[in-house]
């Protein structure tokens, strides 16, 4: 008679925020199996209401200390479809060039210090500064650039200063963008290192596939986080402003973050579905990366997000150069923002490391805030996160608990879950 368990998480490690994992089995079947987000509620929504359009940005990347780039710029994209307000090309590409600077921070956080440690199998990154000083080393100096380019681009390294709506406060000089394009020269063969190291204990990643639904932004001729449409692997595409009929967000009862379906039960967000959704765009190099580890779209194994997040690290840094190229080219500018302000209702799409993010706003004639929304790309993944356990939980029956429950800590930490900035919901009962 196979031994019952009852294994419990409680605030998993190696996550941002805090969330629980139970796992029963009674009779050799599994009788109870749940993610569970008990961390307390954030309420940016309501933070924001009454304040100046100008402000919005700073208050919002407040929402996140990892990807706080990623929701100013959402954020002022919001605001100003909102007010009509249009910026230039050079604003873009720097706009871009900032969400590389935050995708290689986040990612190579992930990848290096939380995943890392599960594949060398040891219980944090600290053990690993000297078992596995090389390859702590490098890992160090693709996150040391990486917080270097988002310092530059945002004028330091979380909580941007220098983004406004319609542009920036200031911009990198020429001379400091030559500079950054050698580092990335060099980056990049810190990165083809790490990939190989991540590949030498690849074979610790679980063998799992539960095919499901991918969404994130598309473009027809580029790698996309900037703007894009909203696709589906299922089939589909549709504008940003119709984010309410693609996130369909409901309540579960062990979840203070609401959870999200479309044509599914869930759906997944994140690199593997940009990864899944937009693979032609990559570069070469980072088409590479992914071959070193039989990656290719369609990948319904959600323990390779962290596989598609080194292959955007490469991609990252070679869109950067691109990127510098095209600034340098045009000529960097003194441009000085212009803004009328007039009532509107802008939504701001954007990818950030963990997936589509959106912001909606609604302004008045005076250019305050007066109604907000802000869909988080980890609250789209809970339920995703959910299913894989329901599947996965199953063929884990009769393995030893410290296997039972490594398995579903990967599974979890695979979603590089940002739980903190997922919790939306507080049940309030009135007596």
């Amino acid at each position: 008679m196979v031994k019952d368990v009852n294994i419990h998480v409680k605030h998993l490690t190696r996550v941002e925020g805090h969330g629980n994992i139970y796992f029963n089995t009674k009779n050799g079947e599994v009788s109870n199996i749940l993610w569970e987000v008990d961390e307390a509620p954030r309420f940016f929504e309501a933070f924001v209401r009454g304040k100046s359009y100008d402000q919005l940005s700073h208050l919002t990347s407040r929402i996140c200390g990892i990807c706080s780039i990623g929701h100013s710029i959402a954020s002022l994209r919001a605001t100003e479809a909102a007010m009509g307000v249009q910026i230039s090309e050079q604003t873009e590409l720097l706009r871009r060039l900032a969400l590389h600077g935050e995708n290689l921070q986040s990612h190579s956080l992930h990848v290096g210090y939380l995943v890392a440690p599960d594949l060398i199998g040891a219980p944090s990154v600290v053990p690993l500064v000297k078992t596995h000083t090389d390859a702590v080393i490098k890992i160090v100096t693709l996150h040391k650039f990486a917080n270097y380019l988002s310092d530059l681009t945002c004028g330091r390294t979380i909580h941007p200063i220098t983004l406004e709506v319609g542009g920036f406060t200031s911009i990198p000089t020429e001379k400091q963008l030559v500079e950054v394009k050698k580092q990335i020269i060099d980056t990049m063969v810190v990165t083809g290192e790490v990939a190989g190291i991540v590949l030498a204990n690849a074979h610790k990643l679980p063998d799992f596939q539960r095919e499901s639904e991918f969404i994130g932004l598309t473009a027809d001729d580029h790698y996309p986080y900037y703007k894009g449409d909203v696709a589906s692997t299922d089939g589909g595409m549709w504008p940003p402003e119709s984010y309410l009929d693609i996130t369909n967000e409901y309540v579960v009862p062990q979840s203070t973050a609401k959870h999200c379906k479309h044509n599914r039960d869930s759906y997944m967000v994140g690199a593997l579905a940009r990864f899944n959704l937009n693979y032609r765009h990559l570069s070469d190099e980072a088409k590479a990366v992914a071959e070193m580890f039989g990656l290719e779209p369609v990948c319904y194994n959600p323990y390779m997000n962290s596989i598609a997040q080194l292959v955007e690290i490469m991609d990252s840094l070679v869109d950067s150069t691109r990127i510098i190229d095209q600034l340098l080219s045009n000529g960097l500018k003194n441009e000085t923002s212009e803004v009328e302000i007039r009532p509107g209702r802008g939504v701001g799409a954007v990818e950030v490391p963990r997936g589509l993010l959106f912001h909606d706003y609604t302004i008045d004639g005076l250019g305050n805030c007066i109604k907000a929304n802000c869909v988080i790309p980890t609250n789209q993944n809970h339920g995703n996160i959910q299913k894989d356990m329901e599947a996965i939980g199953p063929t884990l029956v009769g393995k030893p608990e410290k296997e039972i429950e490594l398995t579903l800590e990967m599974l979890v930490r695979a979603y590089d879950p940002c739980i903190s900035c997922s919790t939306h919901y507080l049940d309030v009962k009135f007596l």
